[in-house]
């Protein structure tokens, strides 16, 4: 590029940035009429529940899709069962929420909440209840709670990032569960 367009460029973008500027921001006349502005936080927690929302409902149609003989099912010895997956989900929304601040309720024993049943309707009650509790943890927190820094395994991170980590671990076990059924004939029911 010639270096003596270099300064006109830098000038043509400074004027730009400032036009569009100025054309964003409401005038004290228009600021009556403009919407109320929603927080990047109301904003953030809103995607959030819509992806754990779709994430559950995959997953519990997968379950209904699955029938109980195949929920011992396991890909190879020392791998997790279609049951233990599915618990899995359920101990990972109760763990990675203690990281937000909620303990994990008295009446469910996550240690061993992974291995507590094979059956078909209440691995997947279980997962709901994870589902229900996790998602009011994540909707109580607020803008100066999502920023807050916690101890994740010797790492610092934010609670955000926890929320993130919730996500995507569901996310990540709805991809082991299609893969289950799709090796056991299963078609997936969003996906017929």
């Amino acid at each position: 590029m010639n270096r003596s367009r270099l300064p006109l460029l830098t000038l043509a973008l400074a004027a730009f940035t400032s036009a569009a500027s100025s054309l964003a921001a409401p005038t004290p006349a228009d600021a009556a009429d403009a919407p109320p502005a929603v927080s990047a936080s109301a904003g953030f927690l809103a995607d959030v529940a819509g992806n754990l929302d779709y994430a559950e409902d995959e997953l519990v149609q997968l379950a209904g899709a699955v029938p109980a003989e195949k929920w011992t099912w396991r890909p190879a010895e020392g791998v997790r069962s279609y049951a233990e997956v599915t618990l899995h989900v359920a101990g990972g929304n109760y763990f990675l929420g203690t990281f937000l601040g909620a303990p994990i309720p008295k009446e469910v024993d996550a240690k061993s909440l992974e291995s507590s049943t094979t059956d078909k309707t209440k691995a997947t009650d279980a997962m709901k209840a994870s589902y229900v509790h996790i998602k009011k943890v994540i909707a109580a927190l607020s803008a100066a709670d999502l920023d807050a820094q916690v101890d994740f395994f010797g790492r610092k991170m934010t609670k955000r990032a926890i929320v993130l980590a919730i996500v995507g671990h569901s996310h990540e076990h709805l991809g082991q569960s299609i893969a289950y059924a799709r090796m056991n004939g299963i078609v997936p029911p969003w996906s017929k």
